[in-house]
């Protein structure tokens, strides 16, 4: 009696550590993982974190970790997928066998990130993180078998896929059966359309274009039109189907294709559910899934293009525009000279016995600039002053008192209201003279109302004038400030 009853104690245990261990193995496995290469403004770290559900992403650099929680609905089982995010710098290349290696090849999938603002470097970033992948995958100790079986997995993929139709109903079970065919579904095996896989890498490989907002961009500053985005579709269709893999176009910025990305990846990785078909009538939201493709349907792209052809050089249609100048108000940033030499070039013209020249101020180009060019003696009319002025600074004198005194005693010197010829000039001479030779104008012409002299030792330049008087005119205007704030000054102090 007994030992019938441990006999059925044995069972109920065998039964239910069968029943636990096959409920294990319907569940998510926790060693799946996802690698994101593209070049650096590709989107890659925005569109993680939009799988993430992540409003705020922070862009890291070298090797990048994340993770995305799945949800299978059907199991109500969570697990969470590993990202790795590559750093477009090449530099950073040699971190790539930390996100793949031998031990988790054939649980990786790979995303190639392309960006809409730069379409014209499609075709190198392409190839170049290609040709990165394949080099790696080449190194790799990977068993023959495992390698073979994860590129027959692929062919699977391709031949035993079948189209499916959207239905609005979740729990229609039409729905369910009708569905993207599984590698483990029994199917008449199929042969590969042209040129499908001709490169088998072994990975599940999807390309996204990402930030395709910017093509009203492309349309109003690069006049890009609707055969250039068919030419760009077409070339980069065929390339996913050489390594077949699948297409995305989406829009973290208009919220296109985002979720659809979501639940594929689930698809591709998990084998969970996608009945989405593919989409290719908005040129702005293309989804193509892998084994839907082929030269066929890519052909029908051809007839929308006029002025190109399908075997055109790539970068000759989408070519690279002009480097455009970005800032154009900025003001031009002026270079001053180092304190040193400028003080060293100041002591040699004064060992030399010149007077150091002033540089050309903003200002005083700005004012000159806003009036007429006086005439010359030689243009038919003489503009001079009754004593000829320096307008440069005295070393001996302050810089200030210097030009009020130059200008000052230009006024003294000046005589209002006088009519041309009058006398009243400097030295006391007075009356009318005869013209100078040669230039039909008396030795003390009348300009603007003032007498003014015309000698050979009266005669000041327009430059030195124009310098003279502004220069006169900042130093009053600075000590009318100066006087206001001393004012302002001894108000508050009496207040206290």
């Amino acid at each position: 009696m007994l030992k019938i009853r441990e006999e059925v104690r044995k069972s109920v245990w065998s039964a239910i550590l069968s029943e636990v261990q096959t409920q294990s193995s319907t569940k998510l496995p926790s060693n799946k993982s996802v690698l994101v290469l593209g070049d650096n403004a590709s989107g890659k770290t925005t569109l993680i974190a939009k799988l993430q559900g992540v409003e705020d992403p922070k862009k890291g650099s070298g090797l990048e970790y994340a993770y995305i929680d799945v949800r299978d609905e059907y199991r109500d089982d969570v697990t969470r997928l590993g990202v790795w995010i590559l750093d477009g710098d090449p530099g950073h290349n040699n971190l790539l066998k930390y996100a793949l290696n031998e031990s988790n090849y054939a649980h990786t999938l790979v995303i190639l990130t392309l960006s809409m603002t730069t379409p014209w470097s499609w075709v190198e970033q392409l190839q170049h993180w290609i040709k990165i992948l394949e080099h790696h995958i080449a190194e790799l100790k990977i068993e023959p078998e495992e390698k073979s079986q994860c590129r027959q997995r692929l062919v699977t993929v391709w031949q035993s896929y079948c189209d499916t139709i959207d239905e609005l109903d979740p729990g229609s079970p039409i729905k369910r059966t009708n569905r993207l065919s599984s590698v483990d579904d029994d199917l008449d095996a199929l042969p590969l359309p042209e040129g499908v896989l001709t490169t088998n890498l072994g990975l599940d490989v999807v390309v996204v274009v990402t930030k395709t907002d910017y093509m009203t961009t492309l349309e109003k500053e690069l006049d890009y039109r609707d055969e250039h985005f068919d030419f760009m579709q077409q070339w980069i269709r065929r390339f996913c189907l050489l390594y077949g893999a699948s297409l995305f176009y989406t829009s973290v910025k208009e919220d296109k294709n985002c979720d659809l990305l979501y639940k594929y990846l689930t698809h591709r990785i998990y084998g969970l559910p996608f009945r989405t078909p593919a989409l290719i009538v908005e040129k702005d939201a293309v989804l193509i899934p892998a084994g839907w493709d082929n030269m066929k349907k890519i052909n029908i792209l051809y007839e929308n293009m006029q002025s190109c052809k399908p075997d055109d050089d790539y970068n000759d249609i989408i070519a690279q525009p002009p480097s455009r100048k970005t800032v154009s108000n900025r003001e031009i940033e002026v270079q001053t000279e180092e304190e040193q030499a400028f003080l060293t070039r100041q002591l040699q013209l004064l060992q030399a016995g010149q007077t150091p020249t002033r540089g050309e101020s903003p200002m005083r180009s700005q004012s000159s600039a806003g009036k007429t060019t006086p005439r010359t003696p030689g243009s038919g009319g003489a503009q001079g002053s009754p004593k000829k002025v320096d307008g440069k600074l005295n070393p001996s004198t302050p810089s200030g008192e210097g030009v009020l005194a130059n200008f000052f005693n230009s006024l003294l010197h000046k005589k209002s209201g006088s009519p041309a010829g009058a006398g009243g000039g400097a030295g006391g001479v007075g009356g009318t003279s005869p013209n100078l030779p040669g230039t039909g104008i008396s030795p003390r012409a009348t300009t603007n109302g003032a007498t003014v002299g015309t000698g050979p030792g009266d005669l000041v330049s327009a430059s030195e004038k124009l310098s003279m008087r502004t220069d006169a005119a900042m130093e009053l205007d600075r000590l009318t400030r100066s006087v206001k704030k001393d004012l302002d000054f001894g108000s508050a102090q009496s207040d206290c």
